[in-house]
């Protein structure tokens, strides 16, 4: 199947009131239990790359990308790529390249006015090269290995107002929002702001992302999706899922060294997470 693209899938579950889940890819099993899982689901999903994952694979973005790209390409569920917390100019430059119709542009460690300049920047570098484009505001904790931010620290939930602001001075086509969500959590713990959702909701004229969704219990996703959310961000929980079966099967079999007898496990295990993940946003 062609490619789709991010926009166009946001777009449409933005208008028919579900949400769309889009799945990091760190590796070709990644990327494959991705589409399987979409598959099983019936449902559109988006693969998304991020920095750390490019400086995982020594800084090439283009071996990842080309994998997560054919993989896409041979399903037959729609799936879309995506370039996820590209903080380095020319790895966003990069994106249009290797086949991403979209980045989420991440200038939230800069002040509020250097972070609209930035932001502005990329939007405009992105729309003439028919990219959409996806920022952050407000901060939601986890990234790069640090500890979740508390929810109720200085920053850590997104003004309505400024979100406003923002979305204005920026161009930008989608906002990720702080509501009450980490990055890397292992348990499914997180309780978001469904009455801040709402405002940030009615605030800006754009689609509303979680990140740090592999924390969230699915009523808080099914509320989350109510009050305004629309596309899901999950990362977490497809690690989760891998690394539990790997360890199982070599706890069970110490004596294999073959790697595609516990992938084939690993990977069907984020497969079923995906399509648990699907079947929950509609």
């Amino acid at each position: 199947m062609t490619l789709v693209t991010t926009g166009e899938l946001v777009s449409a579950a933005a208008a028919e009131g579900r949400g769309v889940a889009a799945f990091n890819v760190i590796t070709l099993e990644h990327a494959e239990a991705i589409a399987a899982g979409a598959e099983q689901a019936a449902a559109p999903a988006i693969l998304q790359v991020s920095q750390n994952a490019v400086r995982f694979h020594g800084g090439r973005l283009g071996p990842i990308a080309a994998a997560a790209a054919a993989v896409a390409r041979a399903s037959y569920a729609p799936l879309a790529l995506h370039l996820d917390h590209v903080v380095s100019p020319a790895l966003l430059h990069a994106a249009h390249d290797e086949g991403f119709s979209s980045v989420m542009f991440d200038a939230s460690k800069l002040s509020y006015d250097e972070n609209v300049k930035a932001t502005a920047e990329a939007v405009r570098w992105g729309h003439r090269q028919g990219i959409w484009v996806e920022a952050e505001l407000g901060e939601v904790g986890g990234k790069d290995g640090g500890a979740p931010l508390d929810a109720h620290a200085p920053g850590a939930r997104t003004d309505p107002a400024e979100a406003a602001a923002y979305v204005a001075g920026t161009g930008v086509d989608a906002l990720a929002v702080a509501v009450g969500s980490a990055h890397a959590m292992t348990e499914r713990t997180a309780a978001l702001d469904h009455e801040l959702i709402g405002r940030l909701r009615d605030a800006v004229p754009v689609p509303l992302v979680l990140h740090g969704s592999s924390g969230v219990p699915d009523g808080e996703l099914r509320a989350a999706l109510s009050a305004g959310m629309v596309k899901i961000n999950v990362g977490t929980a497809l690690n989760r899922a891998f690394t539990g079966e790997v360890r199982a099967f070599l706890d069970a079999n110490p004596g294999v060294v073959d790697p595609r007898k516990y992938l084939v496990p690993a990977r069907e295990a984020m497969a079923g997470t995906v399509a648990e993940f699907l079947g929950l946003l509609g």
